[in-house]
């Protein structure tokens, strides 16, 4: 099943680092190393963070207005169609659960005794690898546009290296923090919020 309609200008915007990657999150985690995890005594009190939905999409006709919103993507949005935003907001949601898949890996290795740096390249990694999964729902043209759009940048097709974020942050702790943040106005532009779930021990 496509991740956005087909005919969404949109959906190269989506799957750009703003938004990250957004499918198949279970494939990028595995399994053993979650239940290594919860045998060390690490949780995620998922009543308590995680991806929550505060409203619902605006229903307005595809703006046609100059966009004031300093976020390129909420622009995008507000460009859509109804049933587009709502498409994005299930996109949406799946790149909560990569976070909340990525916090539950961070909590892992951390406990576990890893170097900010093995953390780091770890999170860069799997949000690189769901954005190529991600990609099968795009049409070939799209997928080399935005391809060619990274290569540019970044100088490879998948968005920026956990080394390039170094050189942009300055340190490997900062580059794991990063890894982890989402955009409060995109998430409220499609009636979302999301919380990073803690690291704890069970009692």
């Amino acid at each position: 099943m496509s991740l956005l309609p087909a005919a969404a200008p949109l959906r190269r915007r989506l799957l750009l680092p703003a938004l990250a990657a957004l499918s198949l999150f279970t494939a990028v985690v595995p399994a053993q190393g979650t239940a290594q995890a919860h045998q060390a005594g690490l949780r995620c009190p998922h009543s308590a963070c995680g991806s929550t939905s505060v409203g619902q999409p605006s229903l307005a006709p595809p703006s046609q207005e100059p966009c004031t919103s300093k976020e390129q993507v909420v622009c995008r949005i507000r460009e859509m169609t109804p049933a587009e935003r709502y498409e994005a907001r299930d996109v949406r949601v799946r790149y909560h659960q990569l976070l909340t898949d990525m916090g539950r890996r961070r909590c892992e290795l951390e406990r576990a005794g890893a170097s900010p740096e093995t953390v780091a390249r770890e999170l860069v990694r799997m949000r690189n690898e769901a954005k190529d999964i991600a990609r099968a729902g795009m049409t070939p043209a799209q997928v080399a546009a935005l391809e060619e759009r990274n290569r540019k940048k970044y100088g490879n097709p998948l968005g920026p290296t956990a080394d390039q974020l170094h050189t942009k942050y300055g340190s490997w702790e900062e580059v794991v923090e990063s890894a982890g943040r989402t955009s409060a106005a995109v998430d409220g532009e499609l009636g979302l919020a999301y919380k990073a779930c803690p690291c704890s021990r069970t009692h």
